[in-house]
């Protein structure tokens, strides 16, 4: 088998920063796929689909209560001598590796090596990738919002926005999907508007939200799919809409009890919204049936013992998971409501622990154990992290590197917690940080996460061999070329006449 495959991945090719430094597979099949069709029919499975073993989806295991899921072992040298070939273990043809195959090989190899790639004078609250990932947007409590390009792999900060009226910190920004506007909210009325294309200063517009009360702060701000209006979620537990070509607020319903910490767009319909608030519920609310005076949610998950931090939808219209103050990620199926048993349980925690203030105060030891309350329909709960002095942020991974199979954390102890969806358990924890890691963005086709911290640093994480993996490696290799040369090739008696002119 010839291992000189890397010369056939170019450097722009996202394969080309994990395969090119020499990861080698433990085993390798000296024969042909053809003598083996159920080995392929075994090594092969489509990472879009999640059947297990048994005819069993991820979602019906986890419901059923198994531990973990087992991967189906990947051979990654098997994929580029496929390719090299022509050959797919489907079609018998191909001209490049498939979207699951790349996913599958991404996902094996989780970052756990950290570069630092911003010194920043403050600290950082807001740090993500813009929808190609061509762009980086970082902002830190100076009222500093700087953009950086990503396209030579490093980090090279392009445009740097001062913030306007900035009361506190800036608390959340998002960027627009065709990539040339971006929004930040703070400790004021309005939300601002800025235009990158055309540069901030010729347009940064504030968009008044007419609160109803006077100190107001939107904690959580989102672009729609088609960027014509931005979902807000705020302190005087409502949920707002700003129309950008009415130029005005277009909605405003008064969703929940407390503060509203988060929200979030369903899909790209942009017609179901998420909104998660310190009343440890989170609402389904559908556009198309909302009444501003009387607002009706179509549904509630309720299962948190405490305040809902942040709520990340897997972009399918049917799972979502909430992070929350009690320590906890909950994955949700939205095929399956909160009853009204489980409404109660869940009103009756969060009541009684509404007098710790994470802001200031150490973990109650009841947080420290996981309590599964009565009526609690979440299909899986992920725990190890903690949430503390702020609303640290919580994703699932992206679909193309990952096929979204991780969710993954900042956490109040420095670290970037990376969770197995399926198994709900801890696949890696990076180390690195010296302060509170509040936001985190994993690239959508690279295999990089930038962590942003209180330490006024931002650090990248990438996969890298550690010392014995090489050795291990070179070892294998050394042993295959030795295998090669003592082998004979195989004698066939035309085989003397093929050039024998």
């Amino acid at each position: 088998m010839n291992h000189n495959f890397t010369r056939l991945l170019s450097r722009a090719d996202p394969l080309y920063s994990i395969l090119g430094q020499g990861i080698w597979t433990v085993e390798d099949d000296s024969s042909t796929d053809e003598e083996n069709p159920e080995k392929i029919k075994e090594d092969y499975v489509d990472s879009d689909s999640t059947e297990l073993q048994g005819g069993t989806s991820s979602a019906q295991a986890t419901l059923l209560g198994r531990n973990e899921v087992k991967h189906n072992y990947v051979n990654v040298w098997k994929h580029i001598r496929n390719r090299e070939m022509g050959l797919d273990t489907k079609s018998k043809r191909s001209m490049g590796f498939s979207e699951p195959e790349k996913s599958r090989v991404f996902s094996r190899y989780l970052p756990n090596a950290v570069k630092e790639v911003v010194q920043n004078s403050a600290k950082v609250f807001c740090g993500s990738y813009s929808q190609d990932g061509s762009v980086f947007m970082s902002a830190s409590q100076d009222c500093h919002i700087k953009l950086y390009e990503t396209s030579s792999g490093k980090l090279k900060e392009f445009q740097d926005v001062v913030a306007q009226n900035v009361g506190w910190s800036i608390v959340d920004t998002a960027y627009s999907h065709d990539q040339r506007h971006l929004i930040y909210s703070s400790w004021s009325s309005d939300i601002y508007l800025c235009d990158i294309a055309g540069g901030y200063e010729r347009s940064h517009v504030a968009l008044h939200m007419r609160p109803s009360i006077h100190s107001f702060c939107a904690f959580s701000i989102k672009f729609s799919q088609d960027d014509n209006e931005i979902l807000t979620g705020s302190n005087d537990g409502s949920i707002y809409i700003y129309n950008r070509g009415c130029g005005r607020r277009t909605l405003r319903i008064d969703a929940h009890s407390d503060d509203v910490n988060t929200v979030c767009f369903c899909d790209n319909t942009s017609q179901l919204l998420f909104s998660g608030s310190d009343d440890g519920v989170c609402k389904v609310w559908d556009r198309r049936t909302l009444n501003e005076e009387r607002p009706k949610p179509v549904g509630i998950f309720a299962g948190h013992a405490c305040g809902i931090a942040c709520i990340d939808s897997k972009g399918d219209g049917r799972y979502l998971i909430t992070s929350s103050k009690d320590q906890s990620i909950k994955l949700w199926d939205m095929r399956k409501f909160s009853d009204a048993k489980g409404k109660w349980a869940g009103a009756r925690a969060v009541a009684t622990n509404q007098y710790w203030d994470y802001r200031w105060e150490g973990l109650p030891k009841k947080f420290q154990k996981e309590v599964k309350l009565k009526g609690d329909v979440s299909v899986m709960t992920y725990r190890g992290h903690s949430l503390l002095r702020c609303l640290s942020r919580a994703y699932f991974s992206p679909l193309e590197t990952t096929g979204q199979e991780y969710i993954y954390t900042g956490s109040a102890d420095g670290c970037v917690y990376i969770y197995d969806l399926h198994s709900g358990k801890l696949a890696r924890k990076l180390y690195g940080h010296n302060g509170i890691v509040r936001d985190v963005s994993w690239h959508p086709s690279k295999p990089y996460i930038t962590s942003s911290s209180w330490d006024c640093t931002v650090k990248c994480w990438q996969y890298t061999r550690d010392k014995d993996e090489i050795e291990r490696s070179e070892k294998e290799i050394a042993q295959e070329k030795l295998e090669k040369q003592t082998k004979r090739p195989k004698w066939h008696p035309k085989s003397v006449f093929l050039y024998d002119f």
